[in-house]
């Protein structure tokens, strides 16, 4: 009996004994990964179907129920704001060099999805040449929070990951007379997303670094941990629906965005941080990786060769093996009493939610915390109404970030009455769920990013 291969790669598939599921007839997780974003590609964008669906969800709107009114405005808001996307991306492609090159409205490319029917029944490839730039940034749109998501894994920066974005669609744009459409759209734009990604690390040289003692603080007896002072978080709500929503993929999406991995990934070399997001997150083949990095296929293999073992170096003893697992009820349960032990100023509850060895980095601030002691003696003075550095009262908001728990913390300082953003806290447990870990903290700019409001 020959033996099982993966469907995607067809490499030989593991033993299956008391194995079950899907799962199981691929050979890993990108793998699995890769072949539901082949069954599940994005369906066909225009512009004016855009704007038909916003005319649609507008003419729906009603004022009562006051629960219907807010997701119907919601919904409302989330066109607008795509549409908004597509017409700054069709603005800014106008500007460049070139101008525009048709007002055919073509919106498909590429693979056998995108492609435009011809009479008779046969199919003819709709090349990018003929797109004008509407029809342009409506494709491109697409794929954004793909490209956004593989920006991320690239650079560890939200903020960045966005520029990126919009830097790849204009480099599309200049580059639209040399797609053959032997690639789908989506791999083309992924190529050009990683040279953009690339050439950001090329100028920025930047390599993570220890954290150094602050004078006068007291951090705890660990070691310091790594300073990536560019390392910020990602909404789960931004995530494509394949990454997001769906069970089949959820595993692999947090175990390429959890932000213990993001802060290992910014350790490697800029070229095997390519190969290894390409091959291990986005499940392309050792050719394809190769075809997009512009080198050979064993240059890939021998980038990947060294990656691996180097991102494990960078990973917490108990991560060594990259599995991530949904938040449970466990978690959520800690999470709530943490939440409210911050609201009723409870040092003594935050302090037994805590694991002896937890660590607090606060990126991209200096400070630095190693042990359950060091940093409730940090938060002590700030949390004491009594004590002259007492920063206010709290609330707490929650949300959800790189596939992890994650907490908005709001402060009302003496005096005032309204409740501000202060840090964004993302979580992680040790393992049974009991106890936070570790604590990365966030500046308050992000907050609306993750739907979280800047004052309450």
């Amino acid at each position: 009996m020959a033996a099982e291969v993966c469907p995607v790669c067809g490499e030989p598939l593991a033993a299956r004994a008391g194995r079950t599921g899907r799962g199981s007839v691929y050979c890993s997780a990108a793998c699995r990964q890769k072949a539901y974003r082949e069954r599940h590609q994005p369906g066909a964008l225009t512009v004016q179907g855009l704007i038909d669906e916003i005319g649609r969800r507008a003419g729906q709107l009603t004022p009562q129920p006051p629960a219907a009114l807010y997701t119907g405005v919601t919904e409302l808001a989330s066109a607008i704001a795509q549409l908004k996307r597509v017409a700054r991306t069709a603005r800014d492609t106008a500007a460049e060099p070139g101008g525009s090159v048709t007002s055919a409205p073509v919106t498909q490319l590429g693979s056998a999805r995108d492609t435009a029917a011809e009479p008779g029944g046969s199919v003819t490839p709709a090349p990018v040449t003929e797109l004008d730039e509407t029809d342009f940034a409506a494709l491109t749109e697409q794929y954004r929070r793909e490209i956004q998501v593989h920006c991320y894994r690239m650079t560890g920066s939200y903020d960045e990951a966005e520029d990126l974005v919009q830097e790849t669609f204009l480099r599309a744009w200049r580059a639209r007379d040399g797609f053959q459409g032997r690639a789908s759209a989506r791999t083309w734009l992924y190529r050009i997303a990683t040279n953009a990604c690339l050439d950001l690390l090329r100028r920025t040289a930047r390599r993570p670094q220890r954290y150094e003692p602050v004078p006068g603080m007291h951090h705890g007896d660990g070691e310091p941990p790594a300073r990536i002072t560019w390392l910020q978080p990602y909404p789960d709500d931004e995530l494509p629906v394949a990454e997001r929503e769906l069970p089949e993929s959820a595993g692999e999406s947090r175990e390429t965005l959890e932000l213990v991995l993001l802060a290992a990934i910014q350790h490697l070399p800029a070229r095997q941080r390519a190969a290894l997001v390409l091959r291990d997150a986005l499940g392309l083949t050792a050719a394809e990786t190769a075809e997009a990095l512009e080198t050979s296929v064993a240059s890939v293999n021998s980038a990947l060769q060294r990656a691996r073992p180097a991102l494990r170096e960078h990973l917490p003893g108990d991560r060594a093996d990259w599995r991530a697992t949904e938040p449970t009820r466990r978690q959520q349960a800690v999470l709530d009493r943490y939440m409210a032990a911050v609201e009723r100023l409870d040092l003594d509850t935050m302090t037994a939610l805590l694991t002896e060895d937890v660590v607090l980095t606060m990126p991209p601030n200096p400070f630095w915390f190693t042990g359950r002691d060091a940093l409730v003696d940090f938060v002590r003075v700030s949390l004491d109404p009594a004590s002259p550095a007492f920063l206010g009262h709290w609330r707490s908001l929650p949300a959800r970030a790189n596939g992890q728990l994650a907490v908005g913390n709001y402060v009302r300082r003496p005096g005032t009455s309204v409740f501000r953003a202060q840090v964004l806290d993302v979580l992680r447990f040790e393992e049974g769920g009991e106890r936070i870990a570790e604590i990365t903290s966030f500046e308050p700019h992000l907050f609306p990013a993750f739907g979280l409001p800047l004052k309450l």
